[in-house]
């Protein structure tokens, strides 16, 4: 709901704020007052059109403020989140609008800077006003069918024709995209079919580049490496080996040894050269043992890098074309595997293709019958409803002194234009007089009649627009007596458990209200000022008194008047 209005230098309107609350609220006062000031100020804040002439005389800048409470689920958050602008769940919605002397405009959404196209979004959510120049909510056909819609309780009929067309537009993308394939691998079959034969003779293996570049390696180091192992072989072997010297220093060793007898080790002064023979003989043998091992190992190196002739030529020309191969598809060479899958995928489309261009379109057909019956379902159920609605709406019109009017829905179904929605498109249409031909409400309806049909539409819609505010601008224009009382009635039902202002010359619309301002001009030294004065007890009774009156208020116009806020 609206919880409060703050207007600066609008206009005749230096400094005012509003309090709304709950339930309908009563606007009244004398013509040129300036109740179409705070109208065109919630408009201002609520993304219409700004015009400097909107700003006070002598005044820099005007600006006006409209705070909305809204329960944490209204469609208003969405578009706050959509738009960036960061909110705390169940904070106030505020919407702030400025205009300068010279025409420029700024726009804030909960005090952080925003478009005025933002304001307009919001506004058109928040706030439906009804009146003789309003293009927003019953008088934009753009809103016709959602309204039909929720009348009806489509929902899920809505939720079914959407689930059909995702499934439609599903199988077309995915029948476009084989057709699409097929035609593109049908101009390249010639390539395709050379590329995977000449792919399938090369036989890419995956890693297969880091293996070669290492074996490529290896054989480019082999020769060098047999050569110096083949050196270090050579210092084992011949008779001038070192395992020939060591063995033959060995033997010396053990003759010396052997002079010496088995008894030179009890004798102290031969024990400690026995002691030296030992150790020098158990390290030559060591060292004989670690030579013999040293030999065998280089043995096994030589051979191992003993390579078959021709290898590091074979090496490099498969090497080098792979990547020749993989330079001319531009991709890297591990890359030349998948690159044959695809290629071959793409052949098969040619050859296949066909048969999946007819699976694609039976599902296609499929998936367009099932649309069909739930666009038609959904057409109908339109139909039958809005022959309810126009129906409900009959009903209403003749209370409110539009007894020769009718009203119609049309719905018209167009294959051609389908869509998540359906293939309708709905527009409420009215004709004033009889044999008149049916039109749009706002180029058919009169100010007055325009409010009217609105009220009656809102009526049989209640509940469709849950917390939007309504405004109704002069919805008793031109009538009075038992139709105005009619209209105060129904402004009043449309009210409960919602919110609606209506700016009204009627007393019996005023006495229906919950709440009450008058609005007054008066004059401060030489310029001119507009009020509002919140009404309640004797004063509104002394308002509506007045508007039965004029000018005098008389006794019996106070009865009248209390007679009307009895009811």
């Amino acid at each position: 709901m609206l919880a409060s209005l703050s207007i600066r230098d609008i206009v005749l309107i230096d400094r005012l704020d509003l309090v709304f609350r709950p339930g309908l609220s009563a606007l009244t006062g004398e013509t040129g007052a300036g109740k179409s000031i705070l109208l065109g100020a919630l408009g201002l804040a609520c993304g219409e059109r700004a015009d400097r002439a909107m700003v006070r005389a002598g005044a820099e800048q005007g600006s006006a403020i409209a705070v909305f409470e809204l329960p944490e689920t209204h469609s208003a958050f969405a578009l706050l989140e959509e738009s960036g602008i960061s909110f705390e769940p169940g904070e106030p919605v505020i919407l702030r609008r400025a205009i300068t002397a010279d025409g420029r405009s700024r726009a804030h959404v909960n005090d952080q800077p925003a478009s005025v196209g933002l304001l307009r979004s919001l506004g058109d959510v928040l706030v439906e006003i009804h009146g003789q120049h309003d293009g927003r909510g019953l008088l934009d056909p753009k809103s016709h069918k959602r309204l039909l819609d929720e009348f009806a309780g489509n929902g899920e009929r809505l939720a079914a024709a959407a689930r059909g067309w995702e499934r439609v537009s599903a199988a077309r993308r995915h029948l476009e995209t084989l057709r699409t394939d097929r035609a593109r691998a049908a101009e390249e079959e010639v390539f395709l079919r050379h590329a995977v034969e000449e792919l399938d003779a090369l036989h890419p293996r995956p890693g297969e580049e880091e293996t070669l570049a290492g074996e490529r390696r290896f054989l480019q180091q082999a020769e060098s490496a047999l050569s110096d192992l083949q050196l270090a072989s050579e210092a084992f072997s011949g008779a001038d080996a070192v395992a020939s010297r060591l063995n033959h220093a060995l033997k010396g060793l053990e003759r010396v040894r052997a002079s010496l007898g088995a008894e030179a080790a009890a004798d102290s002064a031969q024990a400690h050269a026995v002691s030296a023979l030992d150790r020098a003989s158990g390290a030559l043998e060591r060292a004989l043992i670690e030579f013999d091992e040293a030999e065998t190992a280089l043995t096994d190196a030589a051979s191992a890098f003993e390579v078959e002739s021709g290898a590091l030529e074979r090496a490099e020309e498969r090497l080098f074309a792979l990547r020749a191969l993989a330079r001319k598809h531009q991709v890297e060479v591990d890359k030349l595997p998948a690159l044959r899958s695809e290629f071959a995928d793409r052949l098969e489309a040619v050859a296949d293709g066909e048969g999946r261009e007819r699976e694609a379109e039976s599902a296609l057909k499929a998936a367009e019958a099932d649309y069909a019956r739930a666009a038609s379902a959904l057409s109908e159920a339109r139909k039958t409803q809005g022959e309810k609605l126009a129906a409900a709406v009959m009903a209403e019109l003749a209370p409110l002194k539009l007894e020769k009017a009718r009203f119609r829905v049309v719905v018209t179904s167009d294959e051609t234009r389908a869509g998540p929605s359906g293939w309708d498109s709905v527009a409420f249409e009215v004709s004033t007089n009889p044999g008149a031909p049916f039109g749009p409400l706002d180029r058919i309806a009169s100010g007055g009649e325009l409010s009217r049909f609105a009220l009656a539409l809102k009526v049989c819609l209640a509940g469709s627009d849950s917390g939007i505010v309504m405004v109704f601008d002069e919805v008793d224009q031109g009538v009075g007596g038992a139709v105005a009382d009619a209209v105060g009635h129904r402004l009043a039902r449309l009210a409960e458990g919602g919110q609606a202002l209506v700016v009204t010359h009627s007393p019996q619309v005023a006495a229906r209200a919950g709440h009450h301002w008058k609005i007054a001009k008066a004059e401060e030294g030489e310029t001119m000022r507009t009020r509002v004065v919140p009404l309640d007890g004797r004063e509104r009774r002394e308002e509506i008194a007045r508007m039965l009156s004029g000018a005098e208020v008389t006794e019996a116009a106070r009865a009248a008047a209390d007679e009307l806020m009895a009811i």
